[in-house]
């Protein structure tokens, strides 16, 4: 009896205290698993994380109830009656868990809707409806407060468009790639045109295909992330699909019937073992050249390069050269282009808490373009000219030119792109630690055909080096960058309330300049482009070392704090500490978000702009072809000229804004920016020394941007058998400004232009989309406000305004089959074209613009001579090339 009354006892003990265990996965609507998910028996302390597979295993008391939380989305509660227990995280939470952003915050990623910075989000559908073949272009016509152009005489430039984020230059936004820094181009814009000394990253390398999302923060970031965050970040996630391969075959060809474009891209995916993925890009493509010169004006040009050679006028010459080729052969346009793009992202689970991930691109780019065309009355002087290349014709000394017709130099760029990330991730006690290494670098080098070196050098017999016996192909150089990079970023959800992230960065950067041939730098060097000359070529290196603590504290469910403060040291000017602080306030079930953020932030000088020395050939308003140099704030010459060394920028960001969800499927927010930058960094205008005419870089002055950005959302809207969406969104500049004196007089009228006015005042994009059946419509109507100018050579007393536009593109998908899809576009389905005209800035303004003569002189000055007229010499802020037809025909596996 004792015997069994012990058993009875021990059966009743086991009843009350029974526990149970409770396994499964979780994962969000998509189907993707979901790591760091808090599972809590609800009552106790006694609580789990979810592994990187998303899966989790807790021991429960029978009849426990299991609370998740995630990322602060409101907690959902599950009974443990099974012992396997799987949830999905969706809407019905409150929020949508395919709106989760990572960037921003280096402590817990958030929703879209509950984060405290302006962040936009474009899926992989979003960037190819544009009907853009590339990345850059795409965002042109998606993101208003991004601007991109091609400039009208390319040569190194037209292997990388300029781009900018609410006017700040290409250097003040930092590019990702899945969250790690991507390098920047070699490639320093020279030319006058927007972005002229500044560099960039070369995102139009990436191939469209091989993106899942981008994640645009429009605020400062630098605490975040480091140098060159001061406008913003773009964050570009990959694809990581194993299935739903696809291949795209795209033509396109310009109404004008130039710029034919093929391209071919494959995107697939693999499963590697069994816990590995792997998903890959092939992009091939090739674009013609579209041409769209002007109507050369015979008085402009023999004002500029005629007159009396050997007691012999040469305006015959020119009027007979013009009405043979009235466009005086010059190519204006967009450049041929090929292009070779390979993309890799991968990842596999080696245990249930760690993971090895990598990617890796490399791009190979040709671009063939052309300097302005070397007309017969150019008059270079005696010796030998080239005519109708390869043939080489003498002057016959009298100062006739006979039958020489001149020539036309072309530019080759070879441009090879590179980057690669290697990371291990694993969770130990619900932190979340991730140590990575990145590397990146980009080589561009040129050829010079058709041309030649006209210097007057003899050897020690007396005999011409050059001119008669000049090459007439050259290799003048090019640059190359590198950098390699170290990360190590640790997070964790300490509770509810708390998030913490900190981790350290550590970054080598390498700059070289790559020595010309002799012939192509000596004396005049090669005619349009001459190489870099032997004491202007090396080899530069610098490294940082960084470190951020990051803290978000959600006081309560609705009210937000983030934190951030950085310390970075570089090995060529030193430290800097930056600091950021955001905020989000929720209020009517969640349906009115107010947010708000202050930070201040830094630019490091790029090892472009500290060595950069060379000579360029440009045009100079009223004299032609002239060349001119850039020293460097490191040279001989510097010190002569007292240009101080460059320091970094610092800058001050104020982001204040309102986002509001009254419907599920209706959205918009408001947010107002301020962004000062203390010690801009300029390529300066050029001025006389005893060097010559040069320009340098300097920290030169104080500037003020700020503006408003608007996003409004109207998804799913039944409309017959299908549905219909609207989007709007909008950029609105109200200051960009210099709000200091400058450090010297090398700023003029018109760096100030391209630097404050030479992009639109307003940008907005209205877009539908309606899908119907097998259809999908898609309609987008851009608006470029007026874009204001004060181009080299124009009389002070005017300006030049670019007229304001809407540019209409349409796109038609029909899915013909399951799996494949058939895509027409019809990029500025209108025709629209940049449109320019004179205005008076004061009464001596609008009397030359009563005066014929002079309006022509002035037309003559900043259009060379008629040869831009549409877009004046320098640059515009939307295509020149009109209505662009493209298909393309998708096939899923």
């Amino acid at each position: 009896m004792k015997k069994l009354a012990l058993l009875l006892f021990m059966l009743n003990v086991t009843f009350l205290f029974a526990q149970k265990e409770i396994s499964g996965f979780v994962i969000d609507n998509a189907g993707v698993a979901l790591s760091g998910v808090n599972i809590t028996e609800k009552g106790t302390n006694n609580s789990v994380s979810t592994d990187i597979n998303g899966a989790y295993q807790i021991n429960v008391k029978e009849g426990a109830t299991l609370v998740f939380s995630y990322f602060n989305f409101p907690k959902q509660e599950y009974d443990t009656t099974d012992p396997i227990l799987n949830v999905v995280l969706s809407e019905e939470g409150g929020q949508s868990l395919s709106e989760v952003v990572v960037t921003g915050t280096r402590a817990t990623p958030r929703s879209n809707t509950t984060t405290t910075l302006p962040i936009d989000i474009l899926s992989a559908e979003d960037l190819t409806s544009t009907g853009q073949s590339t990345f850059d272009k795409a965002l042109q016509y998606r993101i208003p407060s991004f601007n991109t152009a091609q400039t009208p005489v390319n040569d190194a430039t037209s292997l990388l468009d300029p781009y900018e984020i609410r006017n700040m230059g290409p250097s003040r936004t930092l590019i990702l790639i899945n969250g790690k820094r991507k390098n920047l181009s070699s490639l320093l814009y020279v030319q006058t045109s927007p972005g002229q000394g500044e560099t960039g990253a070369d995102i139009s390398a990436i191939p469209i295909d091989a993106i899942e999302r981008v994640e645009i923060l429009r605020d400062g970031a630098s605490p975040q992330y480091g140098s060159d965050a001061i406008a913003g970040v773009i964050n570009i996630i990959l694809k990581k699909r194993t299935d739903n391969g696809s291949i795209t075959v795209k033509t396109g060809i310009t109404a004008e019937g130039d710029g034919e474009m093929l391209g071919v891209s494959l995107n697939n995916g693999s499963t590697v073992g069994e816990k590995g993925f792997v998903n890959y890009t092939l992009d091939f493509s090739k674009v013609n050249l579209a041409d769209r010169p002007g109507k050369v004006d015979l008085d402009g040009d023999f004002a500029d390069f005629g007159g009396t050679i050997s007691g012999v006028n040469t305006l015959a010459d020119v009027k007979s050269f013009l009405a043979k080729y009235p466009d005086a052969q010059t190519i204006n346009g967009s450049p041929e282009t090929a292009a070779a793009k390979f993309l890799i992202n991968g990842g596999s689970d080696l245990s249930a808490d760690t993971q090895l991930y990598y990617n890796a691109a490399y791009v190979y780019k040709k671009v063939n373009s052309f300097a302005n065309y070397r007309t017969p009355y150019w008059g270079y002087g005696g010796g030998i000219t080239l005519n109708d290349l390869p043939y080489l014709l003498d002057f016959f000394g009298d100062g006739t030119v006979a039958s020489y017709k001149g020539y036309h130099p072309t530019f080759i760029g070879d441009l090879n792109d590179y980057n690669a990330s290697l990371g291990y991730k694993f969770i130990r006690n619900g932190w979340n630690t991730d140590a990575s290494i990145t590397v990146g670098g980009n080589t561009q080098t040129y050829t010079v055909e058709n041309s030649h070196n006209r210097s007057d050098i003899k050897d020690s017999n007396g005999v011409n080096v050059y001119q008669e016996n000049s090459p007439i192909f050259f290799k003048p150089g090019g640059e190359a960058f590198n950098h390699i990079v170290g990360n190590l970023d640790i997070s964790k959800v300490l509770s509810d309330k708390i998030s913490v992230g900190f981790g350290s960065e550590i970054r080598t950067e390498t700059f070289e300049v790559i020595e010309g041939d002799k012939a192509s730098w000596d004396g005049f060097g090669a005619d349009s482009f001459a190489g870099n000359r032997p004491e202007n070529s090396g080899k530069w290196n610098r490294y940082n070392l960084g470190g951020y603590f990051d803290l978000a504290y959600d006081f309560t469910k609705d009210f937000l704090v983030n934190g951030t403060v950085r310390y970075e040291d570089y090995s060529d000017f030193g430290g800097a500490t930056v600091w950021k602080l955001s905020s989000r306030y929720k209020f009517s079930d969640d349906k009115i978000t107010l947010r708000g953020s202050v930070s201040t932030g830094f630019r490091a000088p790029t090892l472009h702009q500290i060595y950069t020395q060379k000579s360029q050939y440009s045009f100079s308003p009223g004299q032609g072809i002239q060349v001119n140099g850039i020293i460097n704030n490191v040279s001989l010459q510097a010190r002569q000229l007292g240009i101080p060394r460059l320091d970094a920028e610092k800058s001050t960001n104020i982001t204040v804004g309102i986002g509001v969800k009254p419907l599920k499927n209706f959205n918009f927010t408001i947010d107002y920016y301020n962004i000062k930058v203390k010690d801009r960094i300029i390529l300066g205008d050029k001025v006389a020394t005893q060097f010559g005419s040069v320009a340098w870089f300097e920290n030169s002055f104080d500037s003020r941007t700020s503006g408003l950005d608007v996003v409004i959302n109207y998804r799913t809207i039944e409309l017959g058998t299908g549905e219909l969406g609207f989007n709007l969104s909008g950029n609105v500049t109200f200051e960009n400004k210099r709000i200091s004196p400058v450090a010297s007089d090398n700023f003029g009228t018109t760096l100030d232009a391209l630097m404050f006015t030479s992009r639109p005042e307003t940008k907005w994009i209205l877009g539908a989309n309606y899908r119907i059946r097998k259809f999908d419509l898609t309609i987008n109507n851009t608006y470029f406000g007026k874009a204001t100018f004060k181009q080299q050579g124009l009389d002070s007393n005017l300006r030049t305004e670019f007229t304001p536009k809407i540019v209409t593109d349409l796109g038609i998908d029909f899915a013909a089959t399951d799996k494949l899809i058939l895509a027409l576009n019809v990029n500025n389905l209108l025709n629209v074209l940049p449109e320019w005209k004179f205005k008076a800035e004061n009464a001596v303004g609008a009397a030359i613009l009563n005066n014929p003569a002079q309006v022509k002189s002035e037309f003559n000055l900043i259009t060379f001579n008629g040869r831009y007229y549409q877009t004046t010499y320098q640059g515009f802020h939307f295509s020149q090339l009109g209505t662009l037809f493209s298909l393309s025909l998708n096939y899923k596996f």
